[in-house]
């Protein structure tokens, strides 16, 4: 495949595509046929009860990976807005916590594995970019992993206090987008400005094989952006998720890229 004149070098690697879903905005079941990992709602954000029993049955059928993907409470704002002035680092370990357990508890009761935890919209973004978050949000992944008898992975930004805070016995699954453009610094490009998701399916399907292929990512400024990632996201709330998933893998594959979890490998 080419990017103008360029050509991408042919390598042999690994990486994983996941989707956020049970969010009630997406093609659940088709993107499953695609997807290698799920990142189920919890229900704080979105989903929840008798859709997060569906999704884990159907994410278990499809044999994709099952991550729980925890969220301030927030539904009228799909977890976007930041909650963290209604919390101290207790209340919300107890807040992430509670919702692993739910999704573990289904993931039990339908003989599925719960084998990650990612942090939805500004849980994500505030644990990457403030250390106590960071550390109540690993915390309560430790108190599961416990329960569990098993580390669960933890999926989140290639930089940031998420990764530097999380515990050696805890493995870390570092996570590029697809579907998202980034700024100079490696960060994202918010929501609420222009340009922050991609449409095109050309330009996702760019983005997604110079991430896997290169490890960069080419920022808004214009420049390349080194990004250390094992999973790819796009996101299943995105217009046209489906197409735009189905071309990210394709383009994938024929560049010999292999498409596998990797909180399973």
């Amino acid at each position: 495949m080419h990017r103008g004149r360029e050509t991408y070098t042919r390598r042999v690697r690994s990486i994983d595509l996941n989707a956020d879903l049970g969010e009630e905005c997406a093609d659940d079941a088709a993107m499953l046929e695609i997807v290698t990992t799920a990142n189920v709602a919890a229900g704080a954000h979105a989903g929840g009860g008798e859709v997060l029993d569906a999704t884990v049955r159907a994410a278990q059928s499809a044999g994709v990976a099952i991550g729980a993907h925890p969220a301030y409470a927030d539904r009228p704002g799909f977890g976007r807005i930041s909650r963290w002035v209604d919390h101290d680092p207790a209340s919300l370990r107890e807040l992430v916590r509670e919702q692993i357990r739910g999704v573990a508890r289904v993931c039990e009761e339908q003989g599925a594995r719960l084998v990650h935890v990612k942090a939805h919209g500004a849980m994500y973004h505030d644990a990457a970019s403030q250390a106590v978050i960071a550390e109540a949000f690993l915390a309560a992944v430790t108190d599961c992993s416990h329960e569990l008898g098993y580390p669960l992975a933890v999926m989140g930004p290639p930089e940031g206090h998420l990764r530097l805070a999380c515990p050696s016995d805890i493995p870390y699954l570092p996570e590029a987008f697809a579907d998202r453009t980034y700024r100079a610094d490696g960060s994202l490009v918010p929501r609420a400005e222009p340009g922050a998701v991609l449409h095109d399916l050309q330009q996702v399907v760019e983005q997604a094989l110079m991430i896997a292929v290169h490890g960069q990512v080419r920022s808004v400024d214009g420049g390349d952006v080194t990004v250390d990632a094992r999973t790819l996201c796009v996101h299943g709330d995105t217009p046209g998720s489906v197409a735009l998933a189905q071309a990210v893998r394709a383009g994938l594959e024929a560049e010999g890229v292999r498409v596998a979890c990797s909180a399973t490998s």
